[in-house]
């Protein structure tokens, strides 16, 4: 299976520039990168040969592929390509325009009878202007959408930015979707995209972890609620201390989805099962819930499963007393 990372960010977050970066680093020699047009992004002088109109081998190793249709005839067309030998990757990297929702090319992966078995959500790349983020976030629900589906988000133009201006987007960012890490532009490629993904809920997910807006890790705060964007958003942490039938809860979550899928925009966390010794960590994003995947080890603090939700206009309480009611587990919580 390939893994699928998407990249989006509002209007004007800097996502070109990152992109570019993409394409010329030696790290992304395996990688096919879909985007919209050859020109946006500057690839004359990097050009190394044509292999059709759509198609181009970089010098860098990579490929580049530009989307004309839907994303799915790209991805069809680049998977044909590489069963028949004529250009090979091992993950591919997808730009969406300025106002795209992403949920749309996630449905995709999974819902598509072809790409759903050569391919797989690798992880929501937002890339986040410093500057200009904060009045985005407040007008624009586009904005808010980006940055909750994001597993990784990227702090761009930090350079023209002042501290409090970073501090305070580092912070709002952490209040919209504390289960994603951000990282600023200005690091390395490799560092920016590695080790994130759909299933990553970092080490740092322990009860007594502590963070601030400028700390580094994976968080986990709770309770936490904004008006952006004209949006009633609300994130939290749900808490079970019992072990969890998966039978039970994949058919809690599943229905839970149909009904509300619109307004959760993002659930994601570590459950403790019944007959299990490892974690399995699960990711959904709106109506979609990606396959779980068992984690190597616990991470520190107590076995407890934890929840993060980002939610618009539903009651974290609601939340707590469907499971209750639902799995008969009378140790759970919405922590605050």
């Amino acid at each position: 299976m390939t893994p699928v990372v998407l990249l989006t960010g509002f209007l004007g977050s800097g996502k070109t520039t990152l992109l570019q970066r993409l394409l010329t680093d030696a790290s992304m020699a395996g990688a096919a990168v879909l985007i919209n047009e050859f020109g946006e992004v500057g690839l004359d002088h990097h050009l190394l040969d044509r292999i059709d109109d759509n198609v181009v081998l970089l010098k860098s190793g990579c490929i580049c592929c530009t989307v004309r249709g839907e994303v799915a005839d790209a991805l069809s067309k680049l998977n044909t390509m590489r069963a028949s030998g004529d250009i090979a990757f091992d993950r591919v990297v997808i730009e969406t325009t300025g106002l795209a929702d992403p949920y749309p090319v996630l449905q995709t992966l999974t819902a598509h009878p072809v790409l759903r078995s050569h391919f797989v959500n690798g992880g929501v790349l937002t890339t986040v202007d410093a500057v200009n983020a904060s009045l985005q976030v407040e007008h624009r629900a586009e904005a808010v959408r980006q940055i909750t589906a994001a597993d990784r988000i990227v702090l761009t133009k930090t350079d023209l930015a002042t501290p409090e201006q970073i501090s305070d987007i580092r912070a709002r960012l952490l209040r919209i979707n504390p289960a994603a890490r951000s990282v600023t532009s200005d690091l390395d490629v490799p560092t920016i995209l590695g080790g994130f993904g759909p299933a990553t809920f970092a080490d740092t997910l322990s009860s007594d972890h502590v963070c601030t807006p400028t700390c580094g890790h994976d968080h986990h705060h709770h309770g936490h609620h904004h008006h952006d964007a004209d949006l009633d958003v609300t994130s939290f942490s749900l808490v079970i201390d019992g072990a969890i039938d998966w039978t039970m809860f994949g058919t809690w979550l599943t229905l839970l989805l149909h009904k509300h899928g619109d307004r959760i925009f993002r659930v994601k966390g570590i459950l403790a099962l019944e007959g299990e010794d490892r974690p399995i960590a699960i990711h959904g994003v709106q109506h979609l819930v990606h396959a779980p995947t068992h984690m190597d080890h616990w991470p520190a603090g107590p076995r407890q499963s934890r929840l993060v939700f980002i939610m618009e206009g539903i009651s974290p309480d609601a939340i707590r007393r469907s499971f209750t009611a639902f799995t008969g587990l009378a140790d759970v919580r919405a922590a605050a």
